[in-house]
C-alpha cells in the first residue's frame, strides 16, 4: 500500500508573490475620498429634486 503513494513536487502551493513596493502615480488621502463622496451624494440629491425643471425631462 505504501508503493501507491504519489509524491508531488514541492512548490509555493499556488501562491504568487507580487511586488510590494509598487507606488501609484495618483496619491489620494482618505479624507479627500470622503469629501468627494459627500459632494457626489449632494449633487445627486439636487439633481433628483431640480433635474426635471432644469433639463425638461
Amino acid at each position: 500500500m505504501a508503493s501507491d503513494k504519489i509524491n508531488m513536487p514541492q512548490g509555493s502551493g499556488g501562491l504568487m508573490r507580487y511586488f510590494d513596493e509598487y507606488k501609484s502615480k495618483i496619491q489620494l488621502k482618505p479624507g479627500n475620498i470622503i469629501v468627494l463622496i459627500i459632494v457626489i451624494i449632494i449633487l445627486e440629491i439636487i439633481l433628483h429634486i431640480y433635474g426635471n425643471t432644469w433639463f425638461g425631462l
